[in-house]
């Protein structure tokens, strides 16, 4: 996975951050459901694939651009039907992935080094995603439901599974496995994807 990036025009630059912001836009629209978490809120997308591939390519700072425009287009493409909150916490779970692995890939650009980032993301964005949604988006999606009590939210996890009965087990059981399985998964096919992706879009920068 050890590339140089410094023949990359300006040009080329935000050419490729707008095709890869499009085509993880639309990979937004293809959805899992977990069968471990409630369907209404938790699907699995591979998004973030094309947003690690841009952030790796070109460097951290474009991944956070990629990102944001990712969102920017689904909703062009379609507007928001949880106000907003949906979109905020893909935004925000995105990030804390792509940047920690971005910024280790940067300084340590080898397999093992990508494997370290990768594996760092994807534990930082569990972590921030525990705290996401426990203060910011089941709330939200309480009041979104008919401004009901979190506690009604929290039986939609426990019909998935009997042993989700509050908040903590909702983020254990739910949540936490969700981003997990969310990383790994991204993580997998950005690991055995990237070298041909990369090395195509080259042979075509060059032509």
């Amino acid at each position: 996975m050890k590339e140089k990036n410094k023949n990359i025009s300006n040009t080329q630059r935000i050419t490729l951050i707008g095709i890869f912001s499009a085509l993880a836009a639309v990979l937004m629209y293809l959805e899992i459901p977990f069968f471990f978490a409630p369907p209404e809120a938790y699907k699995l997308d591979f998004s973030e694939v094309p947003v690690l591939i841009s952030s790796f390519m070109l460097g951290p700072v474009e991944g956070i651009i990629t990102e944001c425009l990712k969102i920017v287009i689904k909703l062009i493409i379609k507007p928001t039907s949880t106000a907003f909150v949906g979109e905020f916490a893909n935004l925000v779970v995105g990030i804390t992935f792509v940047l920690p692995a971005s910024i280790i890939y940067k300084k340590k650009k080898t397999r093992k080094g990508a494997l370290i980032g990768m594996t760092a993301g994807t534990l930082t964005m569990t972590v921030v995603g525990c705290f996401v949604n426990a203060f910011i988006l089941l709330p939200a999606f309480a009041y979104l439901f008919g401004n009901v009590p979190v506690s009604e939210i929290i039986k939609l996890g426990t019909a998935v599974n009997p042993a989700i009965t509050n908040m903590f087990t909702f983020i254990v059981l739910a949540v936490v496995p969700v981003n997990i399985v969310k990383g790994v998964l991204v993580s997998l096919v950005v690991f055995l994807i990237y070298k041909p992706v990369t090395k195509g879009i080259r042979s075509i920068i060059k032509q």
